[in-house]
């Protein structure tokens, strides 16, 4: 009976002329295009430096500002009123204040003050810009007295140490291998949650629910074979994300691919299971839709995929708890940058394991069968 009632959900997969074409064209879009614009890297902060020293140094460390790749430099100007007009009218994200006497305090004294003036509109990108120059005047600093060869500076601070630093799992910074993980888990969330929720009440609006409720076929029997082809479609769908990922950003899971596989396999269950829940208390498509686009953006936002769960509110951490994403969204991370194995990813697994059976079970006695 079972074959039977996948071959009809196969038929009417395949015979749509809109689902085939959605699930190879869609990730391909997504992981070819978002990587490079779905980022919170900064760069071209627009700076006006005002040079109120004219000196070699000051002209030293603009060069050194404008080559960094972080900063557009929007102008070179002596007057801070200039600057500020900038900043008002949005042609600058930053002022930089070189004082008069900038060289000659740094040769007599190897100290010279500077002033930054940052917008702070945007939060992340003040944030990150006003690193950006901290790291930039101290590797000038460095820079000087390096060239001063100024051996009781060094004294005079006590020992020098050394510091290297060694980033770990993505040592470039590059945030696409951050992002390419997340943006497998929302194609995950998008395809294997919206479609399943639109299936039943479909079947509603087309009238053919009304034959299989006159049908002997068990509700497990049915919902099984609402889900089965989605959980096909979500393993198809990961692995061409992660040959895409090696392919065009060389980028390869460091642990177990049947480790991703199984919890691929979790997670696809999961979320059609909660799709099947949302259909089966729906009347139309749109109710569906709308309610099931809420969780979506639930899900999206509080998962862990764009913002650190550590840096929510206590109480916003809580509710991440009851959130079926946030497990996945860690042990992929962790399985395709860190190398994890499933020793390590256990509590991820149980988390799963858990919505698996509640969610199958709900959708399986939220169906109700009328003959």
């Amino acid at each position: 009976m079972l074959r039977f009632l996948l071959e009809k959900e196969f038929k009417y997969f395949f015979r749509n002329p809109i689902l085939p074409k959605l699930i190879f064209v869609f990730p391909v879009m997504v992981m070819l295009v978002l990587p490079w614009v779905f980022t919170l890297d900064i760069k071209d902060i627009n700076i006006i430096i005002v040079d109120s020293d004219n000196s070699r140094f000051s002209e030293r460390l603009i060069q050194k500002i404008d080559q960094s790749g972080y900063f557009h430099l929007a102008g070179v100007t002596h007057d801070i009123e200039t600057g500020m007009t900038g900043i008002e009218y949005g042609k600058a994200d930053m002022i930089l204040e070189i004082p008069s006497n900038f060289e000659k305090d740094l040769t007599n004294t190897m100290t010279a003050p500077v002033q930054i003036s940052i917008n702070t509109v945007n939060g992340n990108k003040s944030a990150l810009g006003g690193s950006f120059m901290s790291q930039i005047l101290q590797n000038f600093s460095t820079d000087i007295v390096q060239l001063k060869g100024n051996a009781q500076v060094v004294s005079v601070a006590g020992p020098r140490l050394e510091i290297v630093t060694r980033n770990r799992y993505n040592p470039y910074l590059d945030y696409k291998v951050f992002m390419i993980p997340a943006l497998m888990v929302i194609l995950m969330i998008v395809l294997c949650g919206i479609l399943p929720a639109l299936n039943i009440v479909g079947e509603k609006e087309r009238g053919t629910i009304e034959q299989i409720n006159v049908t002997p076929i068990p509700k497990f029997m049915f919902i099984l074979s609402k889900l089965i082809p989605f959980w096909m479609m979500g393993l198809i769908i990961i692995t061409i994300c992660m040959i895409l990922a090696y392919l065009v950003y060389g980028l390869a899971p460091l642990g177990n691919i049947l480790v991703i596989y199984l919890f691929a396999m979790l997670f696809i269950l999961t979320m059609s299971g909660f799709g099947l829940v949302i259909s089966n208390y729906s009347s139309t498509m749109q109710q569906a839709l709308f309610v099931t686009f809420f969780f979506m953006m639930i899900f999206q936002l509080m998962s862990g995929l764009l913002t650190p769960i550590r840096s929510m509110p206590e109480w916003a951490q809580w509710i991440t708890a009851f959130i079926p994403p946030r497990y996945f969204v860690q042990a992929i991370r962790l399985l395709y940058l860190k190398g994890s194995t499933l020793g390590d990813l256990l509590p991820e697994l149980f988390a799963l394991l858990g919505f698996v059976v509640f969610l199958s079970g709900w959708a399986v006695f939220s169906y109700r069968k009328k003959a």
